[in-house]
């Protein structure tokens, strides 16, 4: 599972037999620490996730169950994060 940042929309009208019309997000992978990896991916959003929101996603055949039906993604979100703590200090709060 990776964490990431949603940065913004991709919209494609015309898919690949099999791809399903789930939308598509920008999302730039972060680090431990909360800090941006520099390394933007497309992702697959069930869940309606929106720009800003921090998101957790899986990669591979994970990816591709997580969509309904089963589509040819590498990578979906399956959660919108409220909150992340890492060594007893808050790194994101949604509060905020």
């Amino acid at each position: 599972m990776y964490l990431g940042k949603v940065t913004g929309q991709v919209v494609s009208t015309v898919r690949a037999s099999g791809v399903p019309h789930t939308p598509w997000l920008m999302v730039e992978l972060l680090d431990g620490q909360g800090n941006p990896t520099g390394k933007a991916h497309v992702a697959a959003d069930p869940l309606g996730a929106g720009e800003g929101e921090l998101v957790v996603l899986v990669g591979g055949s994970s990816a591709r169950h997580a969509v309904v039906p089963e589509a040819p993604v590498d990578l979906t979100i399956i959660g919108i994060v409220d909150c992340v703590t890492s060594a007893n200090a808050e790194v994101y709060s949604k509060k905020r």
